[in-house]
């Protein structure tokens, strides 16, 4: 059984079990079995369950709180993952043993996002139970498709009424130093595979056939001729790339029966996905081609308030750091729960997330488990 004063003062041997569970996404077993472990001794209620079919799932979550025994007051949580990306071949060291060199800490998930996790575990052991009601939001599929996750503990906590008034994703947004970046929001994403028919033939015999390539040309011409917009006060322009062409045409005297393309779209608070996928068709059907589409994302925006001020206070007493709000960077949870509370996303600096021997270093584990108390107590009880 895991001492809760053991749990307050070892972050790095909190994030060293977490590495040491082998949890490439979609994450089930061994590494919730790991954290519920260390959150019942705290007073959580933990509750895990796995949903979804292949080929986005089976994907486990766990969703964990503490209430207090009297009145509930605010509910502040923490959001993150416990799947990890592969980790490659070339590594220093066996990626799934914990390793300490220097001064820091090497494995994957030591960064994005187990270091987080271990951190957020150590500063809830140190909160008194009755400042407040704290849950633990963790899904095992952020780093794959995120079909059954996140988005199915929303659905728990909503059925459940513990939607929480305020989160914190412990994603590692820092980028030179410790705090130095919090992100309130993100842009959103939407792919769209667009597909021009023609009818093969014989090169030499063009009417009796059905070039499908000037079509599409024309389509991603018309396509790259839009701009979205200028940028707003919180994110850059929206842009539109396109990501792959394809005609699979082997033979240099055929005119192909088809050919396709992949674009790829970044966009702000000015737009939606649907909105996008509408643009897009309006282009592309006119001109004889047809449009799938998958939203992976919606732009989101929690405006600088409350829970980013108490963040960045925080960051400021234990470390002086002046933090910046950004939007920049890719997607992460934090899309799903925004539509539920205020969220902003804090954590680790992320220069090694997703390389080869990823690592943290040891002494921003523990000065992040402190910002992260402090964040709590403002959270819950109004004083860091």
């Amino acid at each position: 059984m895991t001492d809760t004063a053991t749990i307050a003062a070892a972050p790095l041997d909190l994030a060293s079990r977490l590495i040491a569970c082998e949890s490439v996404t979609p994450a089930t077993g061994a590494v919730f079995d790991c954290l519920e472990a260390m959150l019942e001794p705290l007073g959580f209620a933990v509750t895990r369950f796995v949903c979804g079919e292949a080929p986005d799932g089976p994907v486990e979550n766990l969703f964990a709180i503490r209430r207090p025994l009297g009145d509930p007051g605010r509910h502040f949580a923490f959001a993150g993952h416990l799947d990890v990306v592969p980790p490659g071949k070339g590594w220093a060291s066996d990626p799934f043993v914990p390793e300490v060199r220097g001064d820091l800490l090497h494995g994957r998930g030591a960064v994005d996002m187990k270091g987080s996790i271990a951190s957020f575990v150590a500063a809830a052991a140190d909160i008194p139970r009755e400042a407040g009601t704290l849950s633990f939001i963790i899904t095992g599929d952020e780093e794959g498709p995120a079909v059954y996750g996140t988005r199915a503990l929303i659905d728990l906590m909503q059925r459940d009424g513990t939607v929480p008034d305020l989160c914190l994703v412990g994603e590692p947004t820092s980028v030179g130093r410790l705090g130095d970046m919090v992100k309130i929001g993100r842009r959103g994403s939407v792919n769209m595979w667009i597909r021009v028919a023609g009818q093969q033939g014989h090169v030499a015999y063009p009417h009796l056939a059905d070039n499908p390539i000037p079509k599409l040309v024309a389509i991603l011409s018309a396509i790259e001729a839009v701009v979205l917009d200028e940028g707003t006060d919180w994110f850059q322009p929206s842009n539109i790339e396109v990501t792959d062409l394809h005609v699979g045409n082997p033979a240099h005297n055929v005119i192909p029966a088809a050919a396709e393309a992949r674009i790829s779209i970044r966009f702000n608070d000015r737009h939606s996905g649907e909105s996008l996928i509408a643009l897009i068709r309006g282009i592309a059907e006119p001109l004889g081609g047809s449009v799938e589409a998958k939203i992976s994302g919606e732009a989101f925006l929690t405006p600088p308030g409350e829970l980013s001020g108490i963040i960045a206070e925080a960051i400021r007493a234990e470390t002086g750091v002046e933090t910046e709000l950004s939007t920049t960077g890719g997607t992460s949870d934090a899309r799903f729960l925004s539509r539920i509370c205020p969220v902003v996303e804090f954590g680790l600096c992320n220069a090694t997330m997703h390389k080869l021997d990823e690592a943290v270093a040891v002494a921003d584990l523990e000065v992040l488990a402190r910002i992260y108390r402090r964040v709590t107590l403002a959270a819950l009880v109004g004083t860091s």
